[in-house]
């Protein structure tokens, strides 16, 4: 399996990893009553604070989570869309050498 090639569980855990190793945390985002929120929230040293919505490689945002994602960005919130280990590798990038 090629390093892009992974379970969407698999990239969740390598956000989750990248993230600590930033000094940052990265929550579980769920809310039942409003479905098509991004899957974590990642607060960032420095006091960034990025949503992740994670798919498989290959796997389209459902028309709710578009327009979830539309808004939130809308109102000046930092979203991404990952399906690889190498789209979290880049939008993390920024934050580098930034940790506490």
């Amino acid at each position: 399996m090629k390093h892009s090639e992974v379970s969407e569980k698999a990239i969740e855990q390598y956000l989750v990893d990248s993230v600590k190793k930033l000094g940052g945390v990265c929550l579980k985002y769920s809310n039942p009553g409003m479905v098509g929120y991004p899957d974590r929230v990642c607060l960032l040293p420095g006091g960034d604070t990025l949503w992740v919505e994670l798919k498989s490689k290959g796997e389209t945002l459902r028309k709710l989570q578009t327009v979830r994602i539309h808004k939130m960005v809308s109102i000046g919130h930092k979203v991404h869309v990952c399906d690889s280990k190498e789209m979290i590798d880049e939008i993390l990038k920024p934050y580098k050498g930034r940790g506490l």
